[in-house]
């Protein structure tokens, strides 16, 4: 057994040594392809020599500098590319190692807004459940991932709300229109403002597109017009987290662009760097720096590691390619394959009860039923067995359990890198189908 701490600690995973393209070996030589880019973060695939000549480049000059003492020129360089032209009034960002720092720094930044501008009152946050924001104890409070929160629940802070989620496959009501639907969210979001006492807001949290907790769900037409309406007439920021659904995963740089709405705090990590370095961060309105900068003039918050010169220096990287290879462009077209590779295999699947995502970011919801959606006992582990059984096969896709209410409920996400070509992605649906269908004949047999 390994020395090193897994995410098992029974078993040892398979070890990864080379990366080319959207492919992974491991040590046994066997090639893999990543349909998931890990964890929807490998956007560029891996071994991007631009990327990598970056990274040497940064090293030969600076490997750190303490920002107490120091900027350095990747970290501006960086900033700039993101928010100099003021994408949806953002425009300052900083620079931390994960999107789980950077979920920190948001909720930390926005108390600290509400300080400086004479509203201490401000106390409460509202997110939404089945939602996730990060492992560390903030973030792990400001989501509403049951299974993930359980373990550390008493330890976790009261200043967190939770509303439903825009779920049609599953909460919609049979007698609702999606407009009368998003009309129930956005008024449930309204009573919890009344409930909480609304100038005891500081802002509500959602993912843009929310990630693996729920598996790729894109909200309705209107659903984040009408809440950033409740958080505005409140005096509230919107924060939106797109640390899986941003930089271009669902075919725009910020998935927000797509939703008629601006934030006031975005949080951007994984397809930032694409997992050349580690590195997350915020991009921040410019109303909420100028509160802070009339007020003490800092940010009561830091890191050893934040903006750090070879982190941004791979993330500029990242970022430079996508531009010029043209990849939102890939996204968006790979993005139309995959949606319609996936629909001709599993629109009439009997155990798949829906199919959603955006761009390069798509999930599939098991259920022993279309019809009924009844769902799989979770003791049979179905998401971690499609998992395995593709693996098996040479393809790693991102599943989860308890989608509905962290107990009950299998899907699987697929979110390939961004350079991915039509004949791979045909490959990648088809591999997944054979997994799927072998894991579930096992079921039935």
């Amino acid at each position: 057994m390994s020395h090193l701490v897994h995410r098992s600690l029974r078993s040892d995973p398979p070890l990864a040594v080379r990366g080319d393209g959207i492919y992974l070996y491991d040590a046994e030589g066997r090639q893999i392809i990543d349909g998931s880019g890990g964890a929807a973060v490998a956007c560029l695939g891996h071994g991007h020599p631009k990327v990598i000549a970056a990274i040497k480049a940064q090293l030969d000059k600076l490997a750190y500098a303490h920002t107490a003492l120091f900027s350095c020129e990747s970290a501006e360089a960086l900033a700039d590319t993101l928010v100099g032209r003021a994408p949806g009034g953002l425009t300052h960002a900083y620079f931390c190692s994960s999107g789980s720092e950077g979920n920190e720094a948001a909720i930390k930044m926005a108390r600290q807004y509400f300080l400086e501008i004479g509203q201490p009152q401000r106390v409460n946050f509202i997110a939404r459940r089945q939602s996730y924001h990060g492992n560390t104890l903030g973030a792990l409070s400001a989501g509403g991932n049951a299974m993930r929160r359980a373990p550390y629940q008493p330890i976790l802070s009261k200043a967190f709300h939770h509303v439903a989620p825009c779920y049609p496959y599953r909460d919609r009501r049979d007698d609702e229109s999606d407009a009368q639907y998003v009309a129930r969210l956005v008024a449930e979001l309204e009573a919890e403002f009344q409930r909480l006492g609304p100038d005891t807001v500081i802002g509500f949290m959602a993912e843009t597109v929310v990630g693996a907790t729920l598996g790729c769900a894109t909200a309705l037409p209107g659903y984040f017009e009408g809440v950033k309406a409740v958080c505005d007439r409140h005096g509230a920021l919107l924060i939106l987290d797109e640390v899986m659904s941003g930089m271009g995963r669902c075919g725009t740089l910020h998935a927000w662009e797509a939703e008629g709405v601006s934030p006031d705090i975005q949080i951007v990590a994984k397809g930032l760097g694409g997992g050349y370095q580690p590195i997350g961060g915020i991009l921040v309105h410019g109303r909420v720096i100028e509160g802070l900068s009339r007020g003490t003039g800092a940010f009561m918050h830091g890191h050893t590691y934040q903006a750090h010169p070879v982190a941004c220096a791979a993330a500029l990287a990242v970022q430079q390619v996508m531009a010029e290879e043209k990849l939102l462009e890939n996204v968006q077209a790979m993005g139309a394959r995959l949606e319609q590779r996936l629909t001709e295999r599993f629109g009439n699947h009997r155990h798949i009860g829906d199919i959603r995502g955006r761009g390069l970011f798509w999930a599939v919801e098991f259920v022993t039923d279309r019809a009924t959606k009844q769902v799989f006992d979770p003791a049979l582990k179905v998401n971690e067995r499609v998992k395995q059984e593709a693996f098996r096969r040479g393809l790693a896709c991102y599943p989860m359990g308890g989608t509905i209410d962290g107990r009950q409920g299998d899907h699987a996400i697929l979110a390939p890198p961004y350079i991915t070509t039509p004949e791979q992605i045909d490959t990648i649906v088809e591999i997944f189908g054979e997994a799927i269908d072998t894991v579930l004949a096992e079921i039935r047999a």
